[in-house]
């Protein structure tokens, strides 16, 4: 049975809601780090669950030349792992690829999740993905990565993720069938996400919102105190 590495497990108070976290390609559980210790001390919050898990293939979950680190493996082995953490109510704060994990387990399981916090999510439609422009994206995006991490430019994990997670037509689609309450938290200076397709994207989509922030893509402190906010907002509906 397939199951994600439970990183860390934080219990605030006598806990209304959990909180699961999901990180992005070419990262782990640990990237949020830093934000755990915000919500925990300086965002006082109480009465919570905050559970971080590595998705296949990354840090401490399990990795074989066996898997195709597709959204199958990685949405079955998702919700083996939040199976065992009880019955909720559950929300997902997802980045990046996470956040394409996130939407769909979330279309999956709509009486299991409650709400999303995606984090820099990409916002690519089928036509980008199509246009030449996003393989040359691809290219620096990989590039950057090689400098940084070598030995994942030869990873099946790492280039499984970008062929059937992140470069998949129909990650927009699933964006626009959500329909649980959704904050998008995104950076101005990121050059990731597609962003100019968020306007039509929020039309689409009434349960969606958008925050955006100074920063760039990464868990970056400028998005911290609108992660904290969002999470709080579904926390109340709890008390």
């Amino acid at each position: 049975m397939l199951e994600l590495a439970k990183t860390k497990d934080i219990i605030l108070g006598e806990p209304k809601l959990t909180v699961v976290f999901l990180h992005g390609i070419a990262a782990d559980s640990s990237d949020y780090n830093n934000l755990l210790k915000y919500l925990a001390v300086d965002a006082k919050l109480d009465n919570i669950r905050l559970v971080t898990f590595d998705l296949l293939g990354s840090g401490k979950s399990y990795t074989s030349d066996e898997l195709e680190y597709n959204f199958e493996e990685q949405l079955e082995a998702l919700k083996n792992s939040v199976d065992k953490l009880g019955e909720g109510p559950f929300v997902i704060v997802a980045h990046s690829m996470g956040t394409m994990i996130a939407t769909r387990f979330a279309d999956a399981h709509k009486r299991l999740v409650k709400g999303l916090v995606l984090i820099s999510a990409p916002i690519y439609k089928k036509e980008d993905i199509e246009n030449p422009m996003y393989q040359i994206a691809i290219d620096s995006f990989r590039e950057v990565v090689g400098r940084k991490k070598h030995g994942l430019l030869t990873a099946k994990s790492f280039n499984n993720e970008i062929k059937n997670i992140v470069s998949n037509k129909h990650n927009y689609d699933f964006l626009t069938r959500v329909s649980i309450p959704t904050t998008i938290i995104y950076g101005e200076l990121d050059k990731i996400i597609a962003a100019f397709n968020l306007p039509g994207l929020l039309k689409e989509n009434p349960n969606i919102k958008a925050i955006k922030t100074p920063g760039p893509h990464g868990i970056t402190i400028d998005k911290y105190s609108k992660i904290s906010a969002a999470i709080k907002n579904f926390l109340k509906e709890e008390a």
